[in-house]
């Protein structure tokens, strides 16, 4: 086996033994891995193996004059006897090594997991490239020219045309018959494309002692049989096939526009006093995947994370998730910071959007109804979320979600999740991300 082969076979096992994606979602510990990096705990098993004691201490069942006598108590014991922490022999241990993924990957496998297809959107042109031959025109340059249409052409024209030319020569020798007579027949009767004039110059051709060969179309009948285009054409071929300029097509390329698939993620915080640090944590196990996964969705991914608590500010990632202060709450103040963000740096025509939000949905009065929802409608999104993070239960005066949630309802871009301990995550999750709307036009 070859290196590559040694690689394979290490993901194959880290896959094996390491911590269930949902698991480590809910349970794992996040901080270890880095926005590109998602870094998952393989558990190491510590495999038995013989311990020699160096020193000369006997055989096994061999002594000296301190060997105790059967029954006596061997001595006190060491730091480290009985029951401790090192567990049961076969139990795994506690060190771990890691499974790493980029956020493609990461996203590919939750989709797997929690059954999502999110198809990223395509935005700015970036530049137009020249696809397969597949469009038509009636002008173009010679090394274009689609053959094999002009042939099919040609020939749906030859079968259209051609007829039993031998069969309607010898209608010309019925006795009585002259070409005004046979015309009529061949055209309503038979219903051949023949033309007058062939007719004509046909008739010239058969000299007069042959004109009255036949006394009657049975007679003549009788001695000739037709024969129809397609089996004339099996049998003798095709001399030539009838081209013309009109039939003439050529092929171009059809033009493909390449779209940027852009993406923006505004993550809002509630810092203010309420937000204790178990709260905190919930909101960061639910944005941390929120912000791989989309990562791992589209070509160009940027973050912009914003705090308040009654004011706003911008802050960068690592703050994000530890900061806490003891004001009140106003969450229409993060809401202004981030329309004014995305109209000024990531215009809705080039970037897809999403704004997520999370709380413990207390806010100061009439600020929900008042701002935030109008702010949340005139913020061009793909997907506006809020996360309610109580894990004791609704407060009497967090109501921010339950108002959001009953506002928009039946609204294909708005989601709103409540997570209360970290089974809810995955939940959140898939909750957030299965609302937005797939048919959306961008």
């Amino acid at each position: 086996m070859g290196l590559r082969d040694d690689l394979e076979r290490y993901r194959e096992v880290g896959e094996q033994r390491r911590q269930d994606l949902a698991e480590f979602i809910q349970y794992g510990d996040l901080g270890k891995s880095r926005r590109d990096e998602v870094r998952i705990p393989i558990k190491i098993i510590d495999l038995p193996e013989f311990a020699y004691d160096r020193r000369d201490m006997g055989g096994v069942g061999q002594g000296n004059g301190d060997t105790p006598a059967p029954g006596d108590p061997v001595g006190q014991p060491q730091p480290g006897d009985g029951d401790g922490d090192e567990g049961e022999p076969g139990e795994e241990g506690t060190d771990h090594e890691y499974y790493e993924m980029d956020p493609e990957e990461f996203a590919e496998e939750l989709d797997e997991e929690l059954g999502l297809d999110l198809e990223p959107k395509g935005k700015k042109v970036t530049e137009e490239v020249e696809g397969d031959f597949t469009d038509i025109t009636r002008t173009g340059p010679t090394g274009t020219l689609d053959f094999e249409r002009l042939f099919k052409e040609g020939l749906k024209r030859k079968l259209a045309m051609d007829f039993d030319r031998e069969y309607v020569r010898e209608a010309l020798k019925i006795d009585g018959w002259g070409p005004q007579r046979v015309f009529e027949w061949a055209r309503t009767e038979e219903h051949l494309p023949v033309s007058r004039a062939w007719i004509d110059s046909a008739y010239k051709d058969i000299p007069h002692e042959e004109r009255t060969t036949y006394p009657s179309l049975e007679a003549m009948e009788e001695e000739v049989e037709r024969v129809d285009t397609p089996q004339r054409i099996r049998r003798e071929g095709i001399d030539e096939i009838p081209f013309r300029r009109e039939d003439e097509r050529y092929r171009y390329p059809e033009i493909i526009e390449e779209r940027e698939k852009n993406v923006v993620v505004v993550n809002i915080r509630d810092v203010s006093g309420s937000m204790r640090q178990k709260k905190r944590e919930l909101v960061e196990r639910t944005f941390t995947p929120l912000d791989w996964y989309l990562q791992g969705k589209y070509d160009n991914a940027e973050f912009v994370y914003i705090a308040h608590d009654a004011e706003a500010w911008e802050v960068d990632r690592e703050e994000f998730f530890g900061i806490r202060s003891g004001g009140g709450t106003r969450i229409s103040s993060a809401y202004e910071i981030a329309r004014e963000r995305l109209d000024e740096e990531y215009p809705w025509s080039e970037w897809n959007r999403y704004v997520f939000a999370a709380g413990d949905s207390e806010n100061s009065s009439n600020d929900t109804a008042e701002n935030v929802i109008p702010l949340m409608e005139s913020i061009d999104a793909n997907l506006h979320a809020y996360v309610e993070t109580q894990p004791s239960g609704n407060a009497i005066n967090a109501t921010h979600a339950d108002e959001v949630e009953k506002h928009f309802a039946g609204v294909d871009n708005v989601a709103v999740a409540y997570v209360t301990s970290p089974e809810d995550v995955t939940d959140a999750i898939y909750e957030i991300l299965s609302t937005e709307d797939s048919d959306e036009n961008t």
